[in-house]
């Protein structure tokens, strides 16, 4: 039985055992019931942590663990005040809810038994959980880890971001790069920083909806500019900035999530020159980076790479291509900028904790990270071919327009009629989670779609029952 199981199975077994015992009650010696559950001594520690943390039991030193006493009641006041007071709208006629849903929805953990093609992030069995755990128990040891490290960054990670970039096909340097909490508050933190609430900002349709929700949380505007096979729609973008008057424009080169598109070669120098026609910043959220397949292509270089007069504001994270919790991304840019990104950051965060930074050096640093990519490349490679394969055959109605090599994304076109909302509710009640198209896209959409992932799912098996059932959905759904 695996570690983070045996946890949760003997803290239930403990929780329930609880009960028998009157507040103060002391519960039998770790060792008994290491005993007595057939686990180890690391399980039962672990379990009387989690039910102390949930203030069932309280442990003393030396002494035991013991049923914690009965909480008081909490009184139940009246809340509905909060509704006038979280309507009101901005000085500026703003309105300031929030909706995080389409982030919500691939950051939910699915029920048991469901196959997961709507996940985020790597399956367990594709996270380098062994060298992280080396990682960060070196990162640890380290003298001054547990201190205040520089606002911008750790020197030496922001070098290797500088770096990394440089690999690519160039950059700013590590003067030019700030450490930052994750793609994700990366990217509110740079769109904040360029762009005013209510100000519009150009954005790929489709797209990430937690750009979406980023926009509008910040009282941004997003503004469409479709995509195509061949990436964002270059010769629109003249008209889109004159337009709209947006001096900000948010893209994924490589891999777009949703679609997969790679910017064609041509389009790139239209982007950056219609950019700079208008004095506007281009967001470059290269996320997808080191998620390309073992068959692909080498990647062209960042758009970043071709640009020395700083339109580019670079974010590149380790979150994807290796764990969820480790939240290490960089921003990288040119110019006056940098104080204004670095300003924002520090307000938001003061800065990214030490023993994470130090741990992300460590990973990157050893001998396994590049046999981790590799492994990445290789396993990601061979699920899209299961996948594509099965969808012909079960879903030929759904077949994507393009299979990219390179992300863990598949963008799903759907017959006209065909309500998606509907079949991803079905989907789930047949045991397989997919996202539906409508929150791709920042206005109406040309048709339905779906998107499912293949990153999260634990092997080829998995993957063939998750389109069997997502096609019996599909037949319900359809009629």
């Amino acid at each position: 039985m695996q570690e983070r199981s045996s946890v949760g199975e003997l803290t239930g077994l403990l929780r329930v055992e609880l009960e028998r015992y009157p507040p103060g009650g002391k519960l039998p010696p770790s060792r008994e019931l290491v005993a007595r559950h057939r686990v180890g001594p690391v399980t039962v520690s672990r379990a009387l942590a989690r039910l102390a943390a949930e203030g069932l039991l309280v442990t003393r030193p030396g002494a035991g663990a013991y049923r914690a006493g009965k909480a008081a009641p909490v009184a139940e006041g009246d809340t509905s005040w909060q509704h006038l007071a979280l309507s009101a709208e901005s000085p500026e006629g703003l309105p300031r809810a929030v909706d995080a849903s389409g982030v919500l929805a691939t950051l939910a953990e699915p029920p048991a038994g469901v196959v997961e093609f709507n996940g985020g992030y790597l399956h367990p069995g594709l996270r380098p959980e062994r060298a992280l755990a080396a990682a960060l128990a070196r990162a640890g040891r380290r003298p001054g880890a547990w201190g205040r490290p520089p606002a911008e960054g750790l020197p030496e990670l922001r070098a290797w971001f500088a770096r990394d970039l440089a690999g690519d096909g160039g950059g700013p340097g590590p003067g030019g790069a700030l450490v930052s909490p994750g793609g994700q508050s990366a990217l509110s933190g740079v769109l904040r920083a360029l762009a005013p609430p209510g100000a519009p900002v150009l954005v790929e349709s489709p797209t990430y909806p937690g750009l979406l929700a980023v926009l509008r949380a910040a009282g941004q505007r997003p503004v469409p500019v479709p995509v195509d096979a061949d990436g964002l729609r270059a010769d629109l973008l003249p008209e889109a900035f004159r337009a709209s008057g947006a001096r900000v424009l948010v893209c994924q080169p490589l891999h777009q999530n949703p679609t997969g598109t790679v910017l064609a070669p041509a389009r790139r120098p239209a982007l950056l020159a219609a950019a700079r026609a208008a004095g506007a910043f281009v967001v470059e959220d290269d996320f997808a980076r080191r998620l390309g397949h073992a068959d692909a292509e080498p990647p062209p270089p960042p758009l970043a790479a071709e640009d020395p007069d700083g339109v580019v504001v670079h974010i590149r994270s380790l979150t994807k291509v290796t764990a969820p919790s480790l939240r290490v991304a960089a921003v990288l840019a040119r110019g006056p900028v940098l104080e204004r990104l670095r300003a924002v950051q520090v307000v938001d965060h003061f800065f990214v904790p030490r023993p994470l930074q130090e741990a992300a050096l460590e990973l990157v640093g050893s001998p396994s990270w590049p046999r981790h990519l590799r492994t990445v490349a290789s396993e990601l490679g061979a699920r899209r071919a299961v996948l594509a394969t099965a969808l012909a055959r079960r879903l030929p109605e759904a077949l994507p327009a393009r299979v990219p090599t390179g992300g863990y994304h598949l963008w799903l076109p759907l017959p006209e009629g065909t309500d998606e909302s509907a079949l991803a509710a079905e989907a789930l009640r047949r045991g397989v989670a997919v996202a539906a198209g409508r929150p791709y896209h920042p206005a109406e959409p040309d048709r339905p779609h779906l998107r499912i992932s293949y990153g999260g799912v634990a092997d080829a098996d998995e993957l063939e029952d998750g389109v069997r059932r997502l096609a019996e959905a599909y037949a319900a759904v359809r009629g």
